[in-house]
């Protein structure tokens, strides 16, 4: 069968598109909001089990319709088979080289330092280059430590206090404000429109949850001049929500407390809704963009936060991309008729 869609692969730096073309049966890229790592899976027919396999550490660029969807480095090669269905490879590649410093133990301190620069010099020992949101680069402690923590877990445990988004790509590490629709830049991320009748294949989704919602996010700490505990509060905005999202961890300070608030009430907002869409293949789609939904019904109409992006595309079956949503905004959960 033909394709479809117009794809393109390189592998270290060099096209392979038409060597793999008569093998190549499948392409999956999934983006997520950094909780996990950007992933592409090659699936191959491999019945004469004449493709060479990737050497170690290869990089690979996959491109559909023109755009390009994954960089990354190859992961891991499976080989499958039996006597009835024949042989396939599957090459799953990752957005960041696993083997590489993102996992090796870090010990060292910063004071009186900001937030771009501890996690600039983390990066810099791992290997990468550091983009911060400036809403949050110039956050100042009095201290910092990587306490033998990696550089991918530091990026994680601060992405998960401040409600932000961390992401390894290559060889650059980007922490984002989260909820905003804006890259790490400052710059508008893409807005994806869906339709129904139209572009939306299917949908799933849950306009209103409120097992996360909450009135307010509250942060404690040891106040060392008052010599007393204090904490700060924030009220999430939510409406009808009564219940306090009081952190168990004690903050450091009170610049910290404020942080771990504010990604608090980032959190409860972002978890007000969810669902999941299928659309026509759409690759401008990405994780923390904006998704508009219009036909599907009053309530459900309305703008929501992609938390994650899956492109599929099949020799024998079309191109398709599913999206993950997360905060419902822009009447999304609201029935006013």
């Amino acid at each position: 069968m033909a394709w479809t869609v117009s794809w393109k692969v390189f592998v270290d730096g060099q096209d392979m598109t038409d060597g793999m073309r008569p093998f190549l049966t499948g392409i999956t890229v999934s983006d997520k909001d950094g909780t996990a790592s950007d992933t592409c899976s090659l699936d191959f027919d491999d019945s004469g089990g004449q493709l060479k396999l990737p050497k170690d550490g290869a990089k690979v660029q996959v491109y559909l319709q023109g755009a390009a969807v994954f960089s990354g480095t190859v992961d891991t090669v499976r080989s499958s088979g039996s006597r009835g269905s024949g042989r396939t490879l599957k090459v799953t590649a990752k957005g960041f080289d696993a083997k590489g410093k993102v996992k090796e133990p870090q010990s060292h301190h910063m004071d009186d330092a900001t937030l771009q620069q501890f996690l600039g010099k983390a990066a810099r020992r791992a290997g990468l280059s550091m983009v911060i949101d400036p809403a949050l680069a110039e956050i100042t402690r009095d201290y910092w430590s990587a306490d033998a923590s990696s550089f991918l877990h530091m990026g994680q445990k601060l992405a998960r206090e401040l409600g932000a988004t961390f992401k390894i790509r290559g060889d650059k590490a980007v922490l984002a404000k989260r909820g905003t629709g804006e890259s790490a830049g400052g710059g508008t991320m893409p807005i994806v429109v869906g339709r129904v009748p139209g572009n939306v294949i299917s949908w799933d989704i849950a306009p209103l949850t409120t097992r996360r919602s909450f009135k307010s996010g509250v942060s404690r700490y040891f106040d060392r001049p008052s010599a007393s505990f204090k904490s700060v509060s924030l009220d999430t905005e939510i409406e009808g929500a009564d219940a306090i999202n009081e952190v168990r961890s004690l903050a450091a300070d009170e610049g910290q407390a404020q942080g771990i608030a504010e990604g608090r009430k980032s959190d409860s907002k972002r978890e007000g809704g969810e669902g999941t869409v299928e659309l026509d293949l759409e690759v401008t789609a990405q994780a923390e963009g904006t998704f508009m939904l219009s036909g599907a019904r009053p309530g459900v109409d309305g703008s929501y936060r992609i938390a994650g992006v899956t492109h599929k595309a099949d020799r024998g079956g079309g191109s398709t991309t599913s999206l993950d949503l997360k905060q419902p905004e822009g009447g999304a959960g609201k029935d006013d008729r």
